[in-house]
């Protein structure tokens, strides 16, 4: 998959299918949109996928949303399902302002597009005033196919970035899991921690999320992590650790069940499939211990509930 970011001059020779939006998380919504640009592959076009980048935060204020995918993670969710270009637009004051005509021939131009699938609530250019509507409208004037779209629905409402950051939030990760159509997961680099884990014979691996993603409340959380093709089932406290003295950074702790060794600087992907407990400031190391110990017994038992093993 070509990514192509912070650019305005983009440019696609190759005949595509494009599908347009905000895509922040790719759920169980889009798998219509998904049906038709892969339909459209099939015969010959390449798949194209348009979207504004978000810019990581300093600090997520009160006003701003937080993202249930990263540019990153975005980028690896494409290009897993086997999408051959995704473009992330910079939304630049020229861009913001831009009509949504002038948006519209650009995009066309510049993608050589011959077919667009989009949602009922696709909105583009200055004010958003370019929609579904006009997409349709244009079609025979730049000579592409318009394919719209219903979102589809879980107990008769519209599957959507919104509706799944409400349950993460609340901490549903089975209901958040089942509307993603995979488990809601955070990723990065392995570091190092404050070892001690490692000192009370639970050692863990350590990741420190982008201030722009959603997380869950703070708590313990049963999980499967994938590491360099592995997967390893497991146990991690998302939060900042209270019983630890000092400013320790939010981030997500995760033991591995049954595993022993150095996995520092290597890439991992954590998997939240259910919480447990919130998170909870205990009285000393002993205490602490004695609940991890509670935790990794709960994430067995799921684990042989839910795999027989």
């Amino acid at each position: 998959m070509e990514y192509i970011k912070g650019r305005l001059d983009f440019h696609v020779t190759e005949p595509t299918v494009l599908s347009i939006g905000k895509f922040d998380g790719l759920h169980r919504g889009h798998e219509l949109l998904m049906d038709y640009v892969f339909q459209k592959k099939k015969e010959g076009l390449k798949a194209v996928i348009f979207t504004f980048d978000t810019p990581p935060k300093k600090s997520v204020e009160k006003s701003d949303v937080p993202v249930l995918t990263t540019s990153e993670e975005k980028m690896h969710l494409f290009e897993q399902i086997g999408i051959d270009y995704l473009i992330e637009c910079p939304f630049t004051d020229e861009v913001m302002h831009m009509p949504a005509e002038d948006f519209l021939k650009m995009i066309v131009e510049q993608l050589s597009i011959r077919c667009i699938v989009a949602g009922t609530d696709c909105s583009f250019g200055y004010q958003r005033r370019g929609d579904y509507k006009m997409l349709r409208e244009y079609a025979p004037i730049y000579h592409y196919e318009a394919q719209i779209v219903n979102k589809m629905q879980y107990k008769g409402r519209d599957i959507s970035s919104t509706f799944i950051r409400e349950e993460i939030a609340a901490g549903n990760m089975e209901k958040a899991d089942l509307l993603l159509g995979y488990p809601y997961f955070v990723q990065g680099t392995i570091v190092h921690g404050n070892q001690i884990g490692r000192k009370i014979g639970i050692p863990t691996i350590n990741l420190l999320p982008s201030e722009e993603k959603l997380l869950p409340p703070f708590g313990v959380y049963v999980v499967r992590a994938e590491i360099e093709g592995k997967e390893y089932k497991g146990v991690a406290n998302v939060g900042c650790k209270p019983t630890i003295s000092g400013e320790n950074p939010v981030g997500v702790e995760t033991h591995l069940l049954d595993f022993k060794g150095d996995l520092y600087d290597k890439h991992a992907k954590v998997s939240l499939l259910k919480r447990v407990r919130g998170e909870k400031k205990f009285q000393n190391i002993s205490e602490l211990k004695e609940q991890m110990e509670k935790d990794i017994l709960f994430s067995r038992s799921y684990f042989k509930i839910h795999d027989g093993k």
